[in-house]
């Protein structure tokens, strides 16, 4: 038997970067521009990108956030106040220095116009909403403040890479103040808590939450809480991450109000983000050698209908059935709305029709021809069971789609959860845990390690080790460390263990 033919070259065994950099492009989701590291992020990735907008959207809603809008230029002085936030950015920063160009003797176009400050183009906004929030906060009776913004940052990066690292991406930024320390520290909580269920119940990716360790804290924060998942290649994504920022950044903007007892105090807040870079981690936990899988929840299109009409005679009859199959389907709901039906009539032989769609990781596909016409069936591809297809009743599955996709989204999660148990383990010996994160192989391309669970003693030291000996990091302090133990490294009483992994 020869070798299984994939629709996707590498495979991930193969090389998983340049595997991921091909299903981004199979799937048609974004390219690259002629900007270096900025992206396109083209009409399927989009609606999958607004899918998670708009679900989330809604969530934060749920929980009395309300959304603003705010500059996408910082002036230099704003970002200078807060001493670690500006050093923790300052690399990443793209900085606006005229206002307009002028054509010189030979006809180039040269800068002109200097302005008087420096601009920054928006790599994160606390110091700019701060600003706001100072005119828009006076008593405790204004407080929570509870906001959030839909936008777009810049953050130069140097290694871009589409979807998980690029030089301008779309996130979500919330920004809140709190009267006591307790309210803010509950709402990054909160938040945390809102962004696991997402992960888990829309994108289907397992995460584990915990606090980031003080070198792996948001710049200007006091604590940092994250949610972690595992990739593919068993390396950690960063999925989200929410920051009790104390009284940092109300000191450094003047965000004061007078309390109840008429005494004035400091507003303690929060900052919380995702991003983009949720796809990225999407296409990573779920899409396989033919390509993307997308999880219902997030699907631009649940369904697509595909006429195979081999004889022209039989054309219009077999049109004619796929809009009333498409119009039965959009009848039925399937996560608080109706389902999302496509018929694609390209001109286009079937097998490379069906094959793009499988590609695109589109939840179902549906075969309908003149023999389905005479028997009263369709020919069912399921994507989280690869590229095999059934024939069924169609009267069958119109009833029973919405159970159908709901059984895909819990199979995926199901699927990535396994094999996240697999690839994690305690590890009680510093040998042990330096085999577990060295490639057998030396170009460091095959895959390995995986999610270490390890007593640490909290020195910082062993920290930077970690980086330098594997380019491993701590990625969370488990909400659940588990009992105390003894450090691998120093032999000193731990805690509880962390998590390590090599990351994204």
């Amino acid at each position: 038997m020869g070798k299984e033919r994939n629709a996707i070259s590498p495979t991930r065994e193969e090389n998983y970067p340049e595997w991921y950099q091909q299903v981004v492009k199979a799937a048609d989701l974004a390219e690259n521009t002629p900007v270096r590291g900025c992206m396109v992020i083209k009409p399927w990735g989009y609606g999958i990108w607004e899918n998670i907008r708009d679900s989330l959207d809604t969530m934060f809603k749920d929980t009395g956030h309300k959304n603003a809008y705010f500059p996408l230029f910082i002036p230099k002085s704003f970002l200078q106040r807060e001493a670690e936030h500006v050093d923790g950015f300052a690399k990443e920063c793209a900085v606006v220095t005229h206002s307009r160009l002028e054509a010189d003797s030979d006809g180039i176009l040269q800068p002109a116009g200097e302005l008087d400050e420096p601009l920054i183009v928006r790599p994160t906004s606390e110091t700019i909403i701060g600003e706001l929030f100072a005119r828009w906060v006076q008593s405790y009776r204004d407080l929570p403040l509870l906001i959030n913004q839909w936008a777009n940052v810049v953050r130069w990066e140097m290694r871009p890479r589409l979807f998980l690292r690029t030089a301008e991406f779309l996130w979500q930024e919330g920004h809140t103040v709190h009267s006591t320390s307790e309210e803010a520290m509950e709402e990054t909580k909160l938040i945390l808590k809102l962004y696991a269920d997402f992960a888990e119940n829309w994108l289907a990716i397992p995460v584990l939450r915990g606090e980031k360790t003080e070198s792996e804290r948001f710049p200007g924060a006091d604590c940092t809480l994250c949610i972690e998942a595992m990739m593919q290649d068993r390396k950690a994504l960063q999925a989200g991450t929410s920051h009790f920022l104390g009284q940092n950044f109300s000191k450094a903007c003047g965000i004061k109000f007078q309390s109840e007892a008429g005494k004035e105090e400091f507003g303690w807040t929060t900052s919380w983000g995702v991003s983009t870079r949720l796809i990225g981690g999407m296409i990573m936990t779920h899409a396989d050698d033919n390509g993307l899988v997308v999880p219902p929840k997030v699907a631009p299109t649940h369904i697509v209908i595909l006429p195979v009409t081999p004889k022209e005679e039989t054309r219009s009859q077999v049109l004619d059935s796929c809009n009333q199959l498409a119009k039965e389907l959009r009848s039925k709901n399937f996560s608080g709305g109706s389902i999302q039906v496509e018929i694609d009539d390209r001109d286009l032989r079937g097998g490379e029709k069906y094959w793009s769609w499988v590609k695109k990781g589109i939840p179902l596909t549906i075969e309908i021809g003149p023999r389905d016409l005479e028997k009263n069936t369709v020919f069912v591809g399921r994507r989280d069971q690869g590229a095999k297809r059934e024939g069924v009743s169609r009267s069958s599955f119109v009833e029973k789609v919405p159970g159908i996709l709901e059984d895909m989204q819990n199979n995926l999660l199901i699927k990535a959860l396994a094999f996240r148990d697999q690839n994690t383990r305690d590890i009680d010996s510093k040998e042990e845990l330096y085999a577990y994160f060295t490639p057998q192989n030396s170009s460091q391309t095959d895959i390995h390690g995986g999610f270490a669970l390890t007593h640490w003693d909290r020195n910082p030291l062993w920290e930077e080790k970690l980086k330098n000996d594997l380019k491993v990091t701590i990625r969370c302090i488990p909400e659940e460390p588990g009992d105390p133990g003894t450090c691998i490294f120093s032999g000193n009483p731990s805690p509880g263990r962390v998590v390590l992994a090599k990351s994204y």
